[in-house]
């Protein structure tokens, strides 16, 4: 081989060799390019999906929705701003005792349970007709939707009758359906008409089932918790007659027993 030949193929191979580093090169090159917008897609997914659960989780509950509604839909048989006052009873009735409840309070089913019946005889014999204040304050402690929930449902029951309300209330707060305050049975749409099977006005009744599961009242409801949340009343059940608690005698507690809100409803009506 020729010195000539020698040296043109060294430079050939040279060449070659050039250029296949310039390829790879071109190619490291782009490769970079392609992680470096790959990485910057992911991170705009991320932030993208960070910050849609953000704009999700800053959005208002259903409840906060309803407790903020202009528009209240409030039930029949209700008088007053958005339907808050709720009066059973005869009209002729000199005194009112306004009675404070939580759907889910043990304490309020243990009140309905013993005295509910005697309340029910003294409003029908008109001795005295009772003021409605529904409460949500176990939910709003963190613990679930069943005060507020059963409280919309009784809302549409009101809106059936004021009897079908009383009866409706009843079985609520009976020993039958009243679950234990830590299950919020009542947040669930199925068991308040389950509960309503028992009421004869509402059982079958599809303006009342279609009230409870479209959540017609759930803004009354909140307006209603909100009439409680002002009152003043530290806890359920309360009862009051001319501004003044009901309690048993000798105590700051609720009457819990036939003997004790006899005595203690005499003396409020003598007051």
């Amino acid at each position: 081989m020729s010195a000539r030949n020698s040296k043109a193929n060294k430079a050939a191979a040279r060449e070659r060799l050039r250029q296949e580093r310039e390829r790879q090169a071109k190619k490291d090159k782009t490769r970079r390019q392609l992680i470096v917008i790959g990485s910057t897609i992911v991170v705009l997914a991320i932030a993208g999906g960070a910050g849609y659960a953000i704009m999700q989780a800053s959005k208002p509950t259903h409840w906060e929705s309803a407790k903020d509604e202009k528009n209240v839909t409030a039930p029949k048989n209700t008088e007053g701003e958005n339907g808050t006052t709720v009066v059973i009873g005869k009209a002729s009735a000199k005194k009112t005792l306004e009675l404070y409840e939580d759907s889910r309070c043990p304490i309020c089913a243990n009140f309905e349970q013993a005295v509910g019946p005697t309340v029910k005889k003294d409003v029908d014999a008109g001795k005295y007709r009772i003021k409605y204040i529904g409460a949500t304050f176990i939910d709003n402690a963190g613990q679930g939707e069943g005060s507020k929930n059963a409280l919309s449902a009784l809302g549409a029951a009101l809106n059936v009758s004021p009897e079908a309300f009383s009866e409706y209330k009843t079985a609520l707060y009976s020993a039958k359906y009243h679950p234990k305050e830590t299950d919020d049975k009542f947040s669930k749409d199925s068991y308040l008409l389950e509960v309503a099977d028992s009421v004869p006005a509402l059982k079958n009744n599809a303006a009342f089932k279609k009230n409870v599961e479209d959540g017609t009242f759930d803004a009354w409801a909140m307006k209603m918790s909100a009439t409680f949340d002002k009152s003043g009343v530290g806890g359920t059940p309360t009862l009051k007659m001319d501004g003044k608690k009901v309690t048993a005698e000798g105590t700051d507690n609720p009457p819990l027993t036939v003997e004790q809100y006899n005595a203690a409803i005499t003396k409020a009506l003598a007051g």
